[in-house]
């Protein structure tokens, strides 16, 4: 099996290292110093008061690879959009394309029953530039839940949790959902399969749509977040906005809204990844956090007054630091397009 981690950070490098020791043939596509770092030293995970060390070909070009197994996306959104073309060369006739991101996925309509089905969102994909380069009927979703960390160049910190959600869009059971499922087991990984991943995608991105913007916003860690009377309500009215759009789409959400929050309040003074990257000056994931969820509710008319207030002075402190829009607000071409 080869297996290509497009986007070698946090979670992909974790995702390879274990797999790498487990002995599947694994790749990556990563940039900058941080893959010279692999380059040169190999790719270093920390992880239970341990040092891992596997090397394996990494390259910023995908030709230098060729057509893999599977390609696991670990890029952000915008990441991903802006480089959809670039795993052309990864592809194969049967190659798989397993989405490891946070947030709506841009093939969430891809056999959706309903009026929507195979609707294109413009949030997360403007110009439907991942749908056509890629193809949704490769798609393996994915909800990721293990926290780790780039502490330096080549270097990956594992903190906690190994739990992988997958499924395919149509519901559908696969051997390649099985065969990719398989290898996550065998490297240490806990594959946990889904009837329908857009409810795992949705009751992990419950949280991310309103503790993420939050905390950005007020620079407060998630246990102040999800306990201050004021956050805690705010972030409340968000998630039964989103539950209200989830489910008029078909989502289910095994859990009340108190419980998740709750949950969030016991991981502690944890820094959401989008706190983390506005402090280090990096683009912030809104569209895909929040954008393509306001997008979802004008679809069914289900009014987000908390969700739009939160997302304009999220965008707008992005703006002020330089780090939004992450896609393009101005979208002629897209627009052209359709």
């Amino acid at each position: 099996m080869k297996v290509c981690i497009f986007g070698a950070g946090a979670i992909g490098g974790y995702m390879a290292v274990l797999m790498k020791q487990a002995g599947i043939d694994v790749s990556l596509v990563a940039r900058g110093p941080h893959l010279a770092a692999i380059r040169e030293n190999g790719l270093k995970l920390l992880i239970d008061g341990e040092e891992k060390v596997a090397r394996m070909p990494a390259t910023k070009i995908p030709a230098e690879l060729g057509p893999q197994d599977f390609v696991v996306v670990g890029l952000k959104s915008h990441q991903a959009w802006e480089s959809a073309e670039e795993m052309a060369p990864l592809l194969g006739p049967d190659t798989a394309v397993v989405t490891a991101q946070n947030g709506v996925p841009w093939w969430y309509f891809h056999s959706l029953e309903g009026p929507f089905r195979d609707l294109r969102l413009k949030s997360v994909d403007p110009g439907n530039r991942q749908w056509n380069a890629i193809g949704p009927q490769r798609i393996i979703g994915a909800t990721v839940y293990p926290a780790t960390e780039i502490v330096e160049p080549g270097v990956i910190k594992h903190t906690y949790g190994d739990a992988f959600g997958l499924g395919e869009p149509d519901r559908t059971k696969t051997t390649r959902l099985k065969a990719f499922g398989d290898a996550l087991d065998a490297s240490g990984l806990r594959a946990r399969y889904y009837d329908d991943i857009r409810d795992d995608i949705w009751l992990k991105l419950w949280g991310n749509l309103c503790f993420n913007p939050i905390s950005a916003l007020t620079r407060a860690t998630l246990d102040v977040v999800a306990t201050d009377p004021g956050t805690r309500a705010l972030a409340k009215n968000m998630m039964l906005e989103a539950q209200a759009i989830g489910e008029t789409l078909g989502a289910k959400f095994k859990v009340g809204v108190e419980r998740r929050i709750d949950g969030a309040a016991k991981v502690g003074a944890h820094r959401t990844s989008m706190l983390q990257d506005l402090e280090a000056g990096k683009p912030l994931e809104l569209d895909a956090l929040l954008s393509a969820v306001q997008e979802m509710g004008q679809l069914v008319a289900v009014p987000t007054p908390f969700i739009d207030a939160v997302l304009a002075l999220a965008k707008q402190m992005g703006r002020s630091f330089e780090v939004y829009p992450t896609f393009p607000e101005e979208r002629p071409q897209a627009e052209a397009a359709e």
